[in-house]
């Protein structure tokens, strides 16, 4: 631990720093900001970043006086290095989680997230105490959760890191806190322009630890998660499938369902206009893959609810067929409720 103490030029600057949030957070008397985390705000915290960064690791850190002193202010940073937290807004500490857990360094993600949640959570469990259900309709009013989203998604991305590195503990609480303490919170996904929820995210990560399995989700898109979907019903490997599907119906059933409910009939050729419906497409098929996984474990009252709810949810969803063309999920389930009928 490196230690630095600056000294303010006047009492008006320290009288300054202490009215109110230098990070603008909203809150004029901000203890979070003030006094939590690895550092203690005096005026600029950039620059006592920047300050703290020219001094050698290596070497034994002196106290650096700063003309006449008034008032002694300490500044704590870890030997790690600063870290560059930006704006100190919590959505740009949540971007520069998700950019640390894609570098793999879990040390960067947990400064990060626990900076965003040293911050953030208090008025995020204000925002959650006052929901019933998760907010809906227009976008900004999703958006207007801002803390909530944000300390959902963080603590999300922090269980994600240790789970990656088999801290499966760590894993676990990060989690558990997203179910528990901020579950409304929502993600914007700007590729597929539509909201998840990481409450939902935690618990495929629950599960996984539960089952022992560590999955690789790749880039997370629909498409990716149904062909690895594909990949474990052929390995019958039924607990993965699980697991898969759980995260596609996470990520993108909303999306899916809102493309189904404005369908009287399946979308026609080019292929272009069906995979329009790209969310529905690959969400109903990998119902019916889940179907199919539990009708080959010899679970045919799970088969059976899977393909009914490929029905029931999907049923104008399309699968391509690398042979050259689509066919219909739904059409399938069909064929396999009315064979299962059969025999009985």
């Amino acid at each position: 631990m490196k230690r630095i103490i600056l000294f303010l030029i006047s009492i008006s600057v320290l009288a300054l720093s202490m009215s109110g949030c230098s990070f603008k957070c909203r809150d004029k008397q901000c203890d979070t900001c003030l006094h939590k985390g690895d550092y203690t705000i005096i005026e600029d915290v950039k620059e006592a970043e920047a300050m703290v960064a020219e001094v050698p690791v290596a070497q034994p850190v002196a106290p650096v006086e700063v003309a006449a002193p008034a008032v002694p202010v300490v500044v704590t940073v870890t030997t790690t290095g600063p870290r560059n937290f930006g704006d100190h807004k919590s959505s740009t500490l949540t971007t520069k989680a998700w950019q640390s857990l894609a570098m793999k360094d879990t040390e960067a993600v947990a400064v990060y997230t626990n900076k965003c949640v040293d911050m953030y959570a208090v008025p995020a469990a204000k925002m959650q105490a006052d929901l019933k259900e998760y907010p809906a309709g227009d976008p900004q009013n999703i958006f207007s959760y801002w803390a909530l989203n944000d300390v959902a998604t963080s603590l999300f991305i922090q269980g994600e890191a240790y789970r990656k590195v088999k801290d499966f503990d760590k894993a676990k609480v990060a989690y558990q806190r997203v179910v528990n303490e901020f579950s409304f919170g929502q993600a914007y996904d700007p590729p597929s322009k539509s909201f998840w929820r990481p409450a939902e995210a935690a618990a495929d990560g629950l599960y996984m630890i539960e089952k022992g399995l560590d999955l690789d989700f790749g880039d997370m898109t629909s498409q990716v998660i149904v062909r690895k979907m594909w990949d474990s019903l052929g390995k019958k490997n039924l607990e993965e499938v699980v697991a898969y599907n759980m995260k596609l119906e996470h990520l993108y059933s909303k999306t899916a369902k809102d493309m189904q409910i404005p369908l009287k009939e399946y979308p026609q050729l080019p292929a272009e206009k069906i995979h329009m419906y790209w969310a529905l497409n690959d969400v109903g098929t990998g119902m019916f893959v889940l179907g199919e996984a539990y009708d080959a474990a010899g679970m045919k009252a799970e088969a059976k609810k899977a393909y009914q709810k490929v029905i029931s949810d999907y049923f104008y969803a399309q699968c391509w067929d690398p042979q050259g063309w689509f066919w219909k999920p739904a059409d399938a389930a069909q064929q396999k409720i009315l064979e299962m009928e059969a025999v009985q």
